[in-house]
């Protein structure tokens, strides 16, 4: 057996068990989210112990150095002694205060926060938002580097624990923590003329809006097609701010598109695929961005794949419910409080 030293208590771990959940079993609170090892909100640093190789992966090398790990995958072997040093992950967490509470939708909020120290990241990465008793949701970033705050899109669902409070108690003012960024999911200039292909279903319009402003701050002139999916009108967001910018872009071309609804309603009727297909039939060349529904997000990218592009231009995002709530599965996306 195993055991770990957590705020200077020992506490054992049963043989296979992660850290994360051994702890969590002993009824110690630590933030945490996805616990697929990808949202990184259960990162600790161990003082002294062999940190098992596996429970770094995606970690950056200066974190390694400084021996940080994620609790979730983090299995000491049996026998071993782990010590977490005192100031966890806090030293990488940066404060910030909620700025601006909208509703977008009837199921969506858009959440603008102001940090209160630098805060370094790339439009379309995701961000952990952690809230004063440590309970932590991941959420990706809308907003362009320039504009002063982070905009994020939560998705309303009865009984998210973040979600809700951000809905029904969250005060302007209120003091959060961030951390990170993450993700691999955000334009990079370089290649103006190329077409970018944008697909994404709910809150994965999120990286999507913001990828699609900064590729157009940044002079992308090849044409940019922006695919957002619901399952009915009630579920598209941001439609006319959308239709607008496309009005003042000639080469930003916005699909929305929903499985319920009626025709002739300026908004396509049917899969999200089928439409994908009929508007961009020979991809090769393009570079794409898949955000959203974890199913959706890789079959498309297998699709666009056997379509003709490169994987290494397929940037792809799922999103997950949290580890703490019942719905939802899927392979190695991130968590948030509920499908985001």
């Amino acid at each position: 057996m195993s055991r770990v030293r957590y705020e200077a208590q020992w506490y054992p771990l049963e043989p296979e068990e992660s850290v994360l959940d051994g702890l969590l079993r002993q009824g110690v609170s630590v933030p945490h989210s996805c616990k697929a090892g990808v949202c990184q909100s259960c990162l600790m640093r161990a003082a002294n112990g062999v940190v098992p190789e596996k429970s770094q992966a995606g970690l950056k090398d200066t974190l390694k150095a400084r021996n940080y790990f994620l609790a979730c995958s983090c299995r000491p072997e049996s026998g071993t002694e782990l010590e977490v040093a005192g100031d966890g992950a806090d030293e990488l967490r940066v404060p910030a205060r909620l700025e601006a509470l909208e509703p977008l939708s009837e199921d969506v909020l858009r959440v603008r926060l102001r940090p209160l120290a630098p805060f370094e990241y790339r439009t379309g990465q995701y961000l952990t938002l952690l809230r004063a008793d440590g309970l932590a949701r991941s959420y990706s970033v809308a907003s362009l580097a320039g504009e002063g705050w982070l905009e994020l899109h939560v998705r309303l669902l009865p009984g998210g624990a973040m979600s809700s409070w951000l809905r029904s108690e969250a005060q302007l003012g209120d003091e959060v923590r961030l951390q990170g960024p993450a993700g691999e999911c955000f334009y990079l200039p370089g290649r103006p003329e190329q077409p970018l292909l944008l697909a994404g279903t709910g809150t994965g319009l999120a990286p999507l809006y913001g990828i699609v402003r900064d590729a157009l701050a940044q002079g992308h002139s090849g044409p940019l097609w922006l695919f957002h999916g619901a399952r009915n009108s009630q579920g598209l967001y941001l439609v006319e701010e959308l239709r607008a910018l496309a009005a003042r872009h000639p080469n930003l071309h916005y699909r929305p598109a929903v499985l319920e609804g009626r025709l002739g309603e300026d908004v396509h009727v049917g899969p999200l695929d089928a439409l994908i297909r009929a508007e961009c039939p020979k991809p090769v060349g393009w570079r794409a961005f898949l955000c959203g529904n974890p199913e959706l997000v890789l079959a498309l990218r297998k699709k666009l794949f056997l379509a003709g592009l490169s994987l290494k231009d397929i940037h792809a995002d799922a999103f997950l419910p949290s580890a703490s709530r019942p719905e939802g599965a899927g392979a190695s996306p991130r968590a948030s409080d509920a499908s985001r």
